[in-house]
C-alpha cells in the first residue's frame, strides 16, 4: 500500500466479531479478495450492487479488483481503518518481539 502505508505500520480498525464496519469510497479497508488468497489491506472505490471494488494503491505491487475482475462482496470487506497509529507501539517482526513495547 506505498505510498500510504509502509511494512510496520499498525491500523486501528473497526470491524470483526460481529460488528458491521462503516464502509464508504475512499476508505482503507481489511478484505478477503478470495478465499485462496491472504487477508489485504486495499481501498475501497465504487460501490455496486455486488459488493465493493477495491483498490491498490501501489500499481507496480500487489492485486486489486481490477485485476481480479470482480468485487469484494459486503461479507468480505471485513474491517475499515480508522486510522494508522503512530508512532507504533510495539515492535513488529523479529524473533521474540511480538507484544512487546518499544524500549522494552
Amino acid at each position: 500500500m506505498l505510498p500510504t502505508l509502509r511494512d510496520g505500520d499498525v491500523l486501528l480498525v473497526r470491524g470483526g466479531r460481529g460488528a458491521r464496519p462503516r464502509a464508504r469510497a475512499g476508505r482503507l479497508a481489511v478484505v478477503r479478495l478470495s478465499a485462496d488468497r491472504p487477508i489485504a489491506v486495499k481501498r475501497l472505490a465504487v460501490r455496486d450492487d455486488d459488493g465493493w471494488w477495491v483498490e491498490r494503491d501501489n500499481p507496480a505491487e500487489g492485486v486489486d479488483s481490477w485485476q481480479l475482475g470482480y468485487p469484494v462482496p459486503d461479507a468480505d470487506v471485513l474491517a475499515v481503518a480508522l486510522c494508522r497509529v503512530w508512532p507504533p507501539p510495539f515492535r513488529l517482526g523479529g524473533p521474540g518481539s511480538a507484544g512487546r513495547r518499544v524500549g522494552e
